[in-house]
């Protein structure tokens, strides 16, 4: 579907890491060498026409985005360098003041590195409590398991909407109106779901989200922070510098800008949120429906003949997402990943950056494969056959 907008499809390789990262579309090509060309001065700054349609064409993809994930206006909206930067300035920003010794974070074990190892150190430095949601036999988060690790000390809950390796989808909206229930917070990593299905903020009823323009088709380098505007309100900025502040006279007389500005210090990535907003036109385009089905259909697809494999061991045999982990028996991951590389077949292979979900699944390392809609059935035909042979996965592994 659509594949005659990816470039580098014109290659001749099966491209199936796109929890990684997607490919990109002309369009998103095109957009931003048009901001090099045509306009290319900074955003924010200018008195003068082309850096006037910078500020109009940065804050058009801003009304994009709130569009996108129906927030309720666009001062909600904070673009950053993706997500790792974005959960890090809610972590450090906004709960490193309010936590304290003794407060309780609750996790899951399947979280991505970037939605752990700032609460770690949050952790560390207030003295606050991890626990961890049990995930139930095919590894999801369930309301149920949550509620059994809730206590009066709860005071946030953060959780990716899918996860990177089961690719299990949580039950946010029913998370979050048990939290609000109980007065506590809850931050959702949004990498895995907003690029492969609508995320609607208003109705999960979520404090933050974090997401990245690259797993949806966008350049890297450009992410998204929501949060509530009263939430943000008291989210202390922890960058500083030019274009967030009003004035300064001394130490003692700083004033900074209103949101979304004041969380925005120094020159963006111009070109990168400019062409994130050709990424989101493109995905309006096509169908958040339509993106779901085919991913879906060619996840069934795959599933349907690597269960016909004796050797191969599925992780996470059902999912919603588009994500499949597998491994095959008595072979390391990553030599298969290499053995599929030879025939220009792209594989993700190792932790994933889950380095702690082994201890639910007992498995440490895994291949995986993630799908978008622009694959298609006849390459997941080619990558089963050349994992029906195991001989031969072995011998060129030699």
């Amino acid at each position: 579907m659509n594949r005659e907008d990816f470039p580098m499809l014109k290659q001749d390789i099966i491209y199936l890491d796109n929890s990684a990262t997607t490919l990109k579309p002309d369009c998103v090509l095109n957009k931003m060498a048009e901001y090099y060309k045509e306009y290319g001065a900074n955003a924010h700054r200018g008195d003068y026409d082309i850096s006037y349609k910078v500020d109009l064409e940065y804050e058009n993809v801003r009304d994009l985005v709130r569009d996108l994930i129906n927030a309720k206006s666009k001062e909600e909206v904070v673009f950053t360098s993706g997500t790792t930067e974005s959960l890090n300035m809610i972590v450090n920003g906004f709960f490193e003041s309010l936590l304290e010794a003794g407060d309780e974070i609750i996790l899951s074990t399947s979280e991505h590195a970037s939605n752990i190892l700032p609460w770690f150190r949050i952790a560390r430095n207030n003295g606050c409590i991890i626990k961890y949601v049990n995930l139930d036999d095919n590894y999801y988060v369930t309301l149920e398991n949550l509620k059994k690790v809730i206590t009066p000390n709860t005071k946030v809950i953060s959780l990716a909407h899918i996860t990177n390796v089961i690719g299990d989808v949580r039950p946010i909206k029913e998370i979050a109106k048990f939290a609000h229930e109980n007065n506590i917070f809850v931050v959702v990593d949004g990498a895995q779901s907003v690029p492969h299905m609508k995320v609607d903020v208003q109705d999960l009823d979520i404090d933050f989200l974090a997401f990245s323009a690259h797993k949806m088709l966008g350049p890297t380098g450009v992410g998204v922070l929501y949060g509530k505007k009263e939430l943000l309100e008291h989210l202390e900025p922890t960058i500083l510098g030019g274009g967030m502040n009003e004035s300064f006279d001394n130490e003692n007389a700083v004033i900074l800008k209103s949101l979304p500005t004041r969380l925005e210090a120094g020159t963006p990535n111009i070109a990168g949120v400019i062409g994130f907003g050709a990424a989101i036109k493109y995905m309006n385009q096509i169908g958040y429906d339509r993106i779901i089905d085919r991913e879906r259909y060619l996840r069934n697809y795959l599933i349907e003949k690597l269960v016909r494999i004796p050797h191969i061991d599925i992780i996470n045999l059902e999912s919603d997402s588009g994500i499949v982990a597998f491994n095959v028996n008595g072979i390391f991951s990553q030599d298969v990943a290499y053995y599929l590389n030879k025939y220009n077949v792209c594989v993700r292979a190792g932790n994933h950056c889950a380095k702690i979900l082994k201890n639910a699944v007992g498995v440490t390392n895994s291949i995986r494969v993630s799908i978008s809609f622009y694959n298609t059935e006849s390459e997941i035909d080619d990558l089963v056959e050349l994992l029906k042979n195991k001989d031969k996965i072995m011998k060129e592994m030699l």
